[in-house]
């Protein structure tokens, strides 16, 4: 399979027009991720992304005392990254593979200058990029909601756990 069938069938790029997907194909690979492999860590340079295809990534994200505590984990049919987009380019969080990952990995450089010489193409990756921050950040208010779903009385015991 070329890198191209592998973006026609990945959920992320579905109706984007064939002449886009190989615009992409030109910067992009598939790649495999073993368990524990780092693939960035927060506050270093934003210089690639990934559409996963299978296995898990965990983002996480650096707490003095404690190390790095994983936040979330990303599957497949999903996107990895896109603190690319946005200058500094420099990572919010980490990213390690939980389990072998297969993904398409992206030159987000190259990306970025696909988006800025084309307004039709930049427009609608950003808005799907958009779709996926959205996404992530309604599931982090639901689990923020779990977490906190519980009154604790003022002994600081929780009467429900």
């Amino acid at each position: 399979m070329t890198t191209l069938d592998l973006l026609r069938t990945h959920p992320f790029l579905v109706g984007l027009p064939e002449p886009w997907l190989a615009r992409l194909a030109a910067h992009a690979r598939p790649v495999v991720r073993h368990p524990g492999t780092r693939l960035f860590r927060a506050d270093r340079p934003a210089e690639r992304f990934w559409l996963l295809r299978d296995g898990q990534v965990g983002l996480d994200f650096p707490v003095p005392h404690r190390g790095d505590v994983q936040i979330d984990l990303i599957g497949p049919g999903q996107v990895l990254g896109w603190s690319w987009l946005r200058p500094p380019y420099r990572w919010q969080f980490g990213a390690v593979a939980t389990d072998r990952t297969v993904a398409i990995e992206f030159d987000a450089a190259a990306v970025r200058r696909l988006i800025t010489a084309d307004d039709a193409f930049g427009r609608q990756f950003t808005e799907r990029f958009m779709g996926v921050a959205l996404e992530r950040l309604q599931a982090t208010r639901i689990r923020l909601l779990d977490l906190y779903a519980y009154p604790v009385h003022a002994s600081g015991v929780d009467p429900v756990r």
